[in-house]
């Protein structure tokens, strides 16, 4: 544990922080990320980026924020995550780079589908979720003769939400404790 007093943090990391301790706070309370608060946090990693190392700095913010975007851009289509969610993770993308924005994504998904799991079994869904899944499924087998009943009736699923944010802020700290003995040394 004497290590961990060796940990420096540099402005990206304490920016970061910022951001997700701010879009958590207003994604439980308003289920919003807004664009005012995600504009100045780029463009302010953007800048810190082209300050601290040039062009190639500033290129590599760029391609972070554009891998984040990528990454939950088909889930966003879909209609299976908000667009503030995309636009948070392209942000972290910019502010920490494409290694930091992907281990945040991996982490971030493993996170949102535990808490996704609990919301569903407390709220006593998971049952009708999972047979739902089920009957997805079925319909693939279907095509090769293989048939599964479901007892669950469609009124029984009413749609649950949850803020995206705490699994993105959760990706972003395990990409932090993953990578710890990096920062360590």
């Amino acid at each position: 544990m004497e290590n961990i007093n060796k940990l420096e943090l540099a402005f990206p990391d304490y920016l970061l922080l910022l951001l997700l301790i701010i879009c958590i706070i207003t994604d439980l309370k308003s289920r919003r990320i807004y664009n005012k608060i995600l504009i100045p946090f780029l463009i302010t990693a953007l800048l810190a980026s082209f300050l601290t190392g040039g062009w190639q700095y500033l290129l590599n913010s760029f391609q972070g924020a554009a891998l984040g975007l990528a990454m939950l851009i088909i889930p966003f289509t879909r209609g299976g995550i908000g667009a503030g969610d995309v636009k948070l993770l392209a942000v972290i993308g910019g502010i920490k780079g494409s290694a930091f924005v992907v281990n945040t994504f991996l982490a971030g998904a493993i996170a949102g589908g535990v808490f996704a799991l609990v919301i569903l079994a407390v709220s006593r869904q998971l049952p009708a979720t999972l047979s739902r899944l089920l009957g997805a499924v079925s319909g693939v087998l279907l095509r090769y003769g293989v048939t599964i009943r479901s007892g669950v009736r469609q009124e029984d699923v009413r749609p649950l939400y949850f803020p995206y944010s705490l699994a993105i802020g959760t990706g972003a700290a395990a990409a932090y404790t993953f990578n710890l003995q990096n920062l360590l040394r």
